[in-house]
């Protein structure tokens, strides 16, 4: 274990100094053979913990916080039927409570002395975080070194947000337990708490020291709500925009294309940095699965929270944004879900990816799921078209409550050179037909699907931080008015489409 915290110095560490209350009472065994009774008692004087779990609540930052810590010292943090009894009582009692729950595993598995009577308690641990995420409260968890077995594979993996201890071994079945029945060293390196962010497994690694300001950034985003006096920023921008009988000018639709796609123009990650006043990056789809190209997190503009789902340009410049990417932004609109947070969509890219790789792995199939997904999720969404939006990679992410777009950004069933091979045989037509098929902005407010758009002055590549926070403006009222009205229905979100 070296220098890593115990679960009580853990405790101390996130916790306000002088407000842990526990709610542990003695553990109740039953009658034990005499060397399992003496395995206890030899792990409560090691460990000075009577449980391999500690648990009650306290306040963290002034915000009352429940915490289930595991005790690795303690029998390897190991589950019995005791220690089963007291976590589900505790996370019983953070639901009722209304409480935010923080789990800290350190953990071997099952309690091996007990055998499968406590490894079956597995299941009842896991309904009590689902009966706790269900209810709508946060459930945050932190790896610690080490977490396997039966531990990994139900409370450990079931976090909104989780994020693990550096170095932690982290894993299903812990690497002696494969040597032995494999017969030969599990590699080196897997089960290690970077590999699985690497693989978008974990949100984040780490340290002890930093937790509690992420754990506090993170539930302030989740817990804060505007206020009814909330401040309505007074921001320039167009209502629906002038209605054209006729496709806007041919220059002036190929002028807008050519700015969007300018490699200085303002991405995601700007707007996020200059515009949003607090970010928690998250990371993949939680089963094996990351891609750069999408971007998923945790974000305030003003007092308004909302679960950010982006598409990278900068990324994508380097490898188009695949099938894990829709994936990724399925597990956000999940999360949100959970939380009643709004959904915000960023649409700016070039195109899914084309490979023989990409329609192996199901990309056609994450687009439809991805469209069902955000039309049908149960929380109130907004979708901002930032640039570019090229194919069914861009509609992906368009169905919303509201949508908000830039004066450049545009939306095409494919780039206006694809089209123009296909229509004409060759990219010499591309401007005329996008003109033609009314991809802009401004012709998407005219047909009622663009709800708002936000002016560059007189392209946001020239005025970056001028654009981004007037952006941020817009998305702020958007936010709030959405978390008054509360989300559409999956019938008015497909009805702005009925032209």
């Amino acid at each position: 274990m070296g220098n890593r915290p115990s679960a009580s110095e853990l405790i101390s560490l996130v916790l306000d100094e002088g407000s842990w209350e526990s709610w542990d009472s003695p553990p109740e065994y039953g009658e034990v053979d005499d060397g399992y009774g003496a395995d206890l008692r030899s792990a409560r004087a090691r460990s000075g913990t009577d449980e391999a779990v500690i648990t009650g609540a306290g306040l963290m930052r002034g915000r009352r916080v429940a915490v289930v810590a595991s005790e690795f010292r303690f029998l390897a943090g190991s589950i019995g039927r005791a220690t089963a009894e007291r976590l589900i009582a505790a996370i019983k009692r953070a639901t009722a409570e209304g409480l935010p729950l923080l789990a800290a595993p350190a953990s071997g598995g099952t309690r091996m002395q007990e055998g499968t009577p406590a490894f079956v308690q597995m299941v009842r641990i896991g309904e009590a975080v689902a009966a706790h995420k269900a209810a709508g409260l946060p459930y945050l968890v932190y790896l610690r070194h080490p977490t396997t077995g039966g531990v990994m594979a139900s409370w450990g993996s079931l976090g909104h947000v989780t994020v693990a201890e550096p170095g932690a071994l982290l894993g299903f079945l812990g690497p002696k337990v494969y040597e032995v029945l494999q017969g030969s060293p599990f590699p080196a390196g897997v089960q290690q708490a970077e590999n699985l962010y690497a693989h978008g497994i974990i949100d984040g690694v780490v340290p002890p020291e930093e937790i509690a300001a992420l754990l506090d950034r993170v539930l302030t985003i989740l817990t804060v709500r505007p206020g009814p006096g909330s401040a309505q920023p007074d921001v320039a921008c167009t209502g629906a925009g002038p209605s054209y009988a006729e496709p806007v000018a041919v220059d002036r639709t190929w002028k807008a294309i050519t700015r969007s796609r300018r490699p200085d123009r303002p991405g995601v990650r700007a707007l996020l940095k200059l515009a949003a006043s607090d970010v928690v990056p998250l990371n993949g789809t939680g089963q094996g699965e990351r891609d750069p190209g999408v971007m998923t997190a945790l974000a305030r503009f003003g007092d308004a929270p909302c679960l950010v789902l982006a598409q990278d340009r900068r990324e994508q410049a380097h490898q188009p944004f695949g099938p894990e990417g829709l994936r990724e932004a399925q597990r956000g609109l999940r999360l949100a879900a959970d939380l009643g947070l709004p959904v915000l969509t960023v649409i700016d890219t070039r195109g899914a990816a084309l490979s023989p790789e990409a329609e192996n792995r199901g990309l056609a199939g994450e687009i439809a799921r991805c469209l069902a997904a955000l039309v049908t999720v149960a929380a109130p969404t907004l979708c901002l078209m930032l640039g570019e939006g090229n194919g069914g990679g861009a509609l992906a992410l368009l169905p919303a409550d509201r949508v908000v777009a830039a004066q450049h950004a545009w939306l095409s069933p494919l780039p206006p050179e694809g089209a123009s091979a296909i229509v004409y045989g060759d990219a010499d037509h591309a401007a005329e037909l996008a003109a033609r098929q009314r991809v802009l902005a401004a012709d998407l407010a005219a047909l009622g699907v663009v709800d708002r758009i936000v002016p560059e002055q007189p392209d946001a590549a020239e005025e970056p931080e001028a654009f981004c926070r007037r952006v941020g403006l817009v998305l702020q009222e958007e936010l709030v008015g959405l978390l008054t009205r509360g989300p559409g229905t999956p019938e008015s979100r497909a009805a702005r489409y009925a032209f």
